[in-house]
């Protein structure tokens, strides 16, 4: 039997809305990187997960990337996926 496909959103404290699907995976969360370049530029990255524990997972991620990647700083932020009318 097919699982039913739904919209989830995650709103940001900063207002900002994402929303994906329609899906039928359990994704339960939310997260995104805004990470800061030395020539003072944005980046951003982001995903969906199916649990808090795999989103903190990405908080390591997101240091190493830092190291890596030579940002000058970066914002890590998680948010509960919502399930939303088309």
């Amino acid at each position: 039997m097919a699982r039913k496909k739904r919209y989830l959103t995650a709103t940001m404290a900063d207002g900002y809305v994402k929303t994906i699907g329609p899906t039928a995976d359990p994704f339960t969360h939310y997260w995104r990187i805004v990470a800061v370049l030395d020539n003072g530029k944005t980046e951003v990255f982001w995903g969906h997960v199916r649990s808090l524990a795999e989103a903190k997972k990405k908080r390591a991620a997101a240091a190493e990337g830092a190291k890596m990647r030579g940002w000058k700083r970066y914002d890590f932020e998680i948010a509960e996926l919502v399930e939303t009318s088309a």
